[in-house]
């Protein structure tokens, strides 16, 4: 009887791929825009109360943000991670001896990927709960700007979210790119340079909502954010109590 020697990835490589590259945008590159979009939103100005009111917002899944994080997030996540793992294992590329451009954008989305999946561990470790254990964990939902504005406030952590968040922009859009190839999107060199651009574009636009995001956390006055952050947990309280009314108390003067 004949065995077949290849292996699962190389029986069922088009399927994996096709996944691996649609799991890259959907939903992975979707979270990534809207957890960057609402994290400058820490540039509004207001001490932190618009971006507490969107953590408000996503937190107000309570208990289905667990599993919602882990069905949409993480999972795709680690899959994307090994697909990608293996196809940078079984990679050779040559750009020492091979320079041109789509050799070097070949390398630098493996290399960013890499740095990507470091830098994502590492940020879950840091603020997520999942890091508790770990010594992390130190975002606070309910003082979300100013619990997020001191886990930034190191110079060495600030450089490393800069390079991690330009690696982690810079797979996504040029991984945009290459997925239009992927799935015939985008054939002919005039399509492809027009896809470019708008990658090049949508790139620049997405790391600089990212580092402004950075930015605003690390100038943020932490304590008049959380004099505002404790105010506005104080009114979802009384806002809970059946028949209550909103309160006519004014946001603290010293917070304004």
């Amino acid at each position: 009887m004949r065995q077949s020697s290849s292996s699962f990835l190389d029986r069922h490589q088009f399927l994996i791929y096709r996944l691996f590259s649609l799991a890259g945008l959907i939903p992975i590159g979707a979270f990534l825009v809207v957890h960057l979009l609402t994290n400058s939103s820490i540039l509004a100005g207001d001490d932190g109360r618009t971006f507490q009111s969107r953590v408000d917002m996503i937190h107000s899944l309570g208990p289905l943000l667990i599993p919602i994080e882990w069905a949409f997030i993480f999972l795709p996540m680690l899959f994307h991670a090994a697909v990608g793992f293996v196809i940078i294992a079984n990679g050779m590329p040559n750009v020492g001896s091979y320079a041109y451009v789509g050799n070097v954008r070949y390398t630098l989305q493996r290399a960013t990927g890499m740095i990507a999946f470091a830098f994502i561990v590492w940020h879950i470790i840091q603020l997520h709960w999942l890091g508790l254990p770990l010594g992390g964990g130190r975002f606070d939902p309910h003082h979300a700007a100013s619990s997020a504005a001191e886990a930034l406030q190191p110079t060495a952590v600030a450089i490393l979210y800069t390079i991690g968040v330009l690696s982690t922009v810079f797979h996504f859009a040029n991984g945009l790119w290459t997925m239009g190839i992927t799935w015939g999107l985008w054939t002919s060199p005039a399509a492809m340079r027009r896809a470019n651009a708008v990658s090049i574009v949508f790139g620049v636009g997405l790391a600089a909502a990212g580092l402004g995001a950075l930015g605003g956390m690390r100038s943020l006055d932490v304590g008049r954010a959380r004099e505002v952050e404790t105010w506005m947990e104080k009114q979802k309280h009384t806002l809970s109590v059946p028949g209550a009314a909103y309160p006519p108390v004014a946001i603290p003067s010293s917070a304004k």
